[in-house]
């Protein structure tokens, strides 16, 4: 399984209230709701990214409350993938229940640059900065993360298994 896309980066701590602002989570479409994706952050953010782009962060993201809506909308917004130094436990726990990929990679956070050009290999764990033309190594999914992220969550996931 792989993704590549158009790197947009953020810094430490970004927290799931600027993932998506509290102020809009009684709407209940979806898509409706991924169109606030990052606005607080970054106003144009769901104007410049394209299906298949990766988010790029350092330390901590998705730290804040526990909210399921926040890895939702970066999912359903188009981003393909997240990459971060580390992530808050919650948030990761929930990007894989949604099947959103994310990857902890300290050498990625840092030397990856908005707009680089990437390509991410999960298998393998291999994030390629095409821009840069460098390597880093990613810590790859288990087997049965990548069935859960292929069936695009863990509902999916066990219903396809009964």
């Amino acid at each position: 399984m792989k993704a590549e896309g158009k790197a947009y980066k953020y810094g430490d701590n970004v927290d799931t209230d600027v993932i998506i602002p509290a102020r809009y989570l009684a709407i209940q479409d979806r898509e409706e709701l991924a169109t606030h994706c990052m606005e607080d952050i970054d106003k144009d953010f769901v104007k410049k990214i394209k299906k298949g782009d990766i988010l790029v962060a350092g330390k901590n993201f998705g730290c804040g409350s526990s909210r399921e809506h926040a890895p939702l909308v970066i999912k359903v917004s188009g981003i393909s993938c997240v990459i971060a130094e580390t992530f808050a436990r919650i948030f990761y726990r929930n990007a894989i229940n949604i099947g959103l990929p994310i990857i902890e990679c300290r050498e990625a956070s840092e030397r990856i640059d908005d707009t680089d050009e990437v390509e991410i290999d999960f298998d393998s764990g291999i994030i390629k900065n095409l821009t840069k033309n460098e390597e880093y190594k990613g810590q790859p999914f288990p087997e049965f993360m990548q069935k859960i992220i292929k069936a695009e969550g863990l509902v999916n996931y066990i219903n396809s298994n009964n």
